[in-house]
Parts: C-alpha cells; sequence; structure tokens
C-alpha cells in the first residue's frame, strides 16, 4: 500500500522463468488506491518504475490495466485494495458517489457513472479524476512508451476493471448463478433516469423496475425477468434501453479522455463474460450488468461500434469455458459460454477491431487449453480472423509446479505456431501471449 515492490528477487526469478518459454510480456494492474491513495492528484509511482524496469530488463513487454477500482472480495481476488482514502472520506459524507442497488446497500468498489460529470470529488468530476490519473502515468513513464516497452494500456471502466455495472457483487450476497440486480439507485443515476423519462413523456417511468427479484432469483421466478415479462413491454424496452446506454456512454466519455492521454498507444476495454441464463429468452445476468442482449437483440454491436470510434480493442473473458461442462454442472443456470463467445467475437469483427482474451478461472489442463486454441484462430473462418493477443490469469506459485509449467509451455508454443503440424499448429503473426 506504499508502493513499495514486495520480494523482487522472487519475481525476478518467476519472470525468467516466464521468458525462457517465450512468454511475450506481462500485464499489471496500476492501482489508483496505491498510486493516489492519500490525496488528490498526489501521485506515487515508484513501485511501478521498479517493477517496469525488471520487466524491461527481462525483454518482456507490458501492458498496463487503469485499474479506477476495488480489488478484494470477487473470483480471484486474494489481496485487497480499496479506493483511494480520500474518495473513501467523501463517500462517508456523501454514499450517492458509489452503486448501489435497490435496498439501499452501496458498493465501494467503484464510482457510479452518474458522477462522471459531477463535480463532487473535490471540485473534479470522475472523468477528470480518472484522466489526471491517465496523464500522470504517461508523463511518468514516458521512456517506457518511446521504447515500446509498454505496448497497450488497458482502460478500467467498472467494478473488475470491466465495463458493466457490479450487479452481482459477492459482498452482497449473489451467489452463482443469480440474475443479480439493478443498479442505478444513487441520486445521480435515479436523476438521470427521471430526466430521461420526463423527456419522453412518461414521467412515472423515472424508476428502475419493480419485481425484478433479488441477486440470487432465477428469471422465471421474477415478473420482469419471466418468459413474457415485463422487461418487453414499453416501459421495460425504455428502462433497459437507458440503463445500457448509460453504460456504453460511460465508457465513450472514459475512452475519449484516455486517447488524449495515450494518443499513440493501442487501448483496450475488457468485458465481462455474463453466460450465465443465456439460453433464456430474457437474458436476466446480461441484462441487470448493462448489456441489453435478450432474445432478438445484440446488446454487443452497440458497444463494438463504441470501441471502434476510438479504436480500442476488446478484450474478453471466459474463453476457456465448455458450454456442456456448465450444463452438468449447474443444468439450471441455462448457461451458454460458447455461443456468448462467438456472439461477442463477431459483434467485435463485423465492427472491424481487434478482439483479446483472458481466461475467467484458473486454468492449468490441456483441455482447457484447446479451447482457448480453438478460438485463438477459428478454423475454418474464410476472413481468417483471430485474436490479436491472449492473456492467462495468473502468475502464481501453481502455475510454476513442474507438470503444470509444462502443460502452459505447450500451450504458448502452439499459440506461437511453434509445434508443426497439429489441429492447432499456426502463425500467428500479430498473436501475443502475457501473463497478469
Amino acid at each position: 500500500m506504499e508502493c513499495e515492490l514486495v520480494d523482487s528477487d522472487d519475481l525476478k526469478n518467476q519472470l525468467r522463468m516466464l521468458k525462457s518459454i517465450n512468454v511475450d510480456g506481462v500485464m499489471v494492474d496500476a492501482w489508483c488506491g496505491i498510486v493516489e491513495a492519500n490525496n488528490p492528484q498526489q501521485y506515487n509511482w515508484k513501485g511501478y518504475r521498479k517493477l517496469f524496469e525488471i520487466v524491461r530488463e527481462l525483454d518482456l513487454k507490458l501492458q498496463v490495466v487503469m485499474s479506477f477500482h476495488e480489488c478484494g472480495g470477487n473470483v480471484g481476488d486474494d489481496v485487497h485494495i480499496p479506493l483511494p482514502k480520500w474518495i473513501l472520506e467523501l463517500g462517508k459524507e456523501n454514499p450517492d458517489i458509489y452503486f448501489t442497488d435497490r435496498d439501499g446497500r452501496r458498493n465501494p468498489e467503484s464510482l457510479t457513472w452518474g458522477i462522471d460529470k459531477e463535480r463532487v470529488l473535490r471540485g473534479r468530476t470522475a472523468v477528470e479524476v480518472y484522466f489526471d490519473y491517465m496523464r500522470s502515468f504517461r508523463v511518468e513513464f514516458n521512456e517506457f512508451f518511446e521504447d515500446r516497452s509498454i505496448t497497450e494500456i488497458e482502460i478500467g471502466l467498472g467494478a473488475c476493471g470491466k465495463m458493466n455495472y457490479p450487479s452481482y457483487p459477492a459482498k452482497h450476497g449473489w451467489k452463482y448463478p443469480g440474475i443479480g440486480e439493478f443498479q442505478c439507485y444513487d441520486k445521480y443515476l435515479a436523476k438521470c433516469l427521471q430526466k430521461a423519462a420526463d423527456a419522453r413523456g412518461h414521467s412515472f417511468w423515472g424508476r428502475p423496475p419493480d419485481h425484478a427479484g433479488s441477486y440470487n432469483s432465477q428469471p422465471q421466478d421474477t415478473k420482469f425477468f419471466c418468459d413474457g415479462g415485463d422487461y418487453d413491454s414499453a416501459y421495460g424496452r425504455f428502462f433497459l434501453n437507458w440503463y445500457s446506454q448509460y453504460l456504453i456512454e460511460h465508457g465513450d466519455r472514459v475512452l475519449a479522455m484516455a486517447n488524449l492521454a495515450f494518443e499513440g498507444t493501442p487501448t483496450s476495454v475488457k468485458l465481462s463474460g455474463i453466460h450465465w441464463w443465456y439460453k433464456t429468452t430474457s437474458h436476466a445476468a446480461e441484462l441487470t450488468a448493462g448489456f441489453y442482449n435478450r432474445a432478438n437483440r445484440d446488446g454487443y454491436s452497440p458497444i463494438a461500434s463504441m470501441l471502434k470510434k476510438h479504436d480500442t480493442a476488446l478484450n474478453f473473458t471466459c474463453v476457456e469455458l465448455c458450454t456442456v461442462d456448465q450444463q452438468e454442472g449447474f443444468p439450471e443456470a441455462m448457461g451458454d459460454p460458447e455461443g456468448l463467445v462467438w456472439q461477442v467475437l463477431n459483434a467485435a469483427w463485423d465492427a472491424d477491431i481487434l478482439v483479446a482474451s483472458e481466461n475467467a478461472v484458473p486454468c492449468y489442463g490441456r483441455e482447457g487449453y484447446n479451447k482457448i486454441l480453438e478460438l485463438a484462430k477459428p478454423r475454418n473462418d474464410p476472413d481468417g480472423r483471430h485474436l490479436s493477443a491472449f492473456t492467462y490469469l495468473r502468475l502464481n506459485q501453481a502455475l510454476l509446479e513442474e507438470h503444470n509449467l509444462g502443460e502452459f509451455h505447450l500451450f504458448v508454443k502452439r499459440m506461437h505456431g511453434e509445434t508443426g503440424g497439429g489441429p492447432f499448429a499456426w502463425d500467428l503473426n500479430q498473436q501475443m501471449m502475457s501473463l497478469t
């Protein structure tokens, strides 16, 4: 939390092992809760400089995530990094700076989109806070940009660094495969919703839906998400369009600032793979997360179009998951990760943007790796479309165990097209393998 690099010698040894098996680089979060911890616009980058120098000495590349969210409490989190202390202090006085659910529970994982343009952060808007942080990073590490050690910047757009509403927080009791809850009850988003309803001429629409269940509900148990439910009513369509569009507008605003800060450097955005309830008509879990992707409506093409506007790549998760496995483990979830992946990949490729990916859960076996390889460069694709990069989660002791590292080494070779003759052997000129 003082931005000091812990156990740099051990880290060097681990990175050398990665370099020895031809991993291209590493991804690392630049946490605002560490760097801008105590006072606004006072940035401490010292630990990151030491880390980046180690990575560069080993001739590895860097993908850096601008992480404006809390770490802790979600899948894969084994440390706790809160938002900056000065923001948490403001949150005690004005808890509406956080996303809020129907019961009034605040979520301090990230700031609500509702204050993107509100000067409630000691005279700055949330977007200005993000921009100042990104600009400071760009100036501080100019040499790493100039020598191309930093090859990409991923822009955090919400909780877990992903572009979606925090609709399924474990800290509020959510468990898979619950549908989640809408997160627009803070006073700023509530005001925006009411304004949109007034403009539509239906002021009584200025509230989130009733009867949408709770975090662990199933679609068929709610009046809003069940087959033929209110999600498909005139009000339901109005609300879901507003809710999803506000997410896209948030991305649009932040990426406009990111392009100013990082002009000339590739940028990307991470999207959640919310595959549960995908086989139902309402796609309830996607709707509460802000993806208006119900049956007969493509909710991902508008996002891809917004990313295309900013020449930003899409980083998508859950490529290692098999639909059959999900059906066996959680048949009631009506999940289809493979169907979702193909929908999102095609939306991105149709918009002519680069697509990268990463695994959603730990993966050490050949079956999971083969699934990733299948998607990395789809066979029989007439246009030869493929992933531009893959980031593996994550560098830890389990990965470095002899058997696991051997399997991973083979996976890296296959991604680089070095195995020759096998069904997953190819030469991906743009393919990058990195670890986070």
